[in-house]
């Protein structure tokens, strides 16, 4: 049923993947704190903090992708909640994907922060910890569709 606990769940994953798109994801200042290099879903933006002006833009889409997946994969698992076991494995699929996503935000930020300051680490901001609260949901979802598949067993047993 659609007003089950885990439709929440879901319906939080495809909120916090949303807000991975909409939200930075990474900042870092190089030394003599005159520029700013910013990772979005969508790109890397290296600005002049004293004007303002973008010094260099690198596309990231792949970023932005996976987020849109995810959150249409939870999106769309809301909706299968007649079939339980295809459920569950819809959210498996959608947590690998969110894993993917934070492999890639890693590597890229890693990458960057090598190549523009070495010597301090760059903040993860809130669009990367949506990213982790969304997985925690998700995690969430399918402990709650297996505890239900579980309750449905007992009760086929009974009868």
């Amino acid at each position: 049923m659609i007003q089950r606990i885990q439709t929440v769940f879901l319906f939080l994953v495809a909120v916090a993947m949303s807000l991975v798109l909409a939200f930075p994801i990474w900042h870092q200042v190089n030394p003599d704190q005159s520029q700013r290099m910013t990772l979005s879903a969508f790109s890397m933006i290296t600005m002049d903090i004293a004007t303002g002006d973008v010094i260099s833009s690198e596309s990231k889409i792949v970023i932005a992708i996976l987020a849109i997946l995810a959150a249409g994969l939870a999106f769309f698992s809301i909706f299968q909640y007649k079939n339980r076991t295809k459920q569950m494995f819809i959210n498996m699929i959608n947590s690998l994907v969110m894993v993917t996503n934070v492999g890639v935000i890693v590597w890229i930020s890693h990458n960057a922060n090598e190549a523009f300051n070495p010597q301090v680490n760059g903040a993860f901001v809130l669009g990367f910890w949506s990213i982790l609260v969304g997985l925690v949901m998700n995690l969430l979802a399918n402990r709650f569709i297996r505890k239900d598949e579980m309750l449905v067993r007992s009760v086929d047993r009974i009868r």
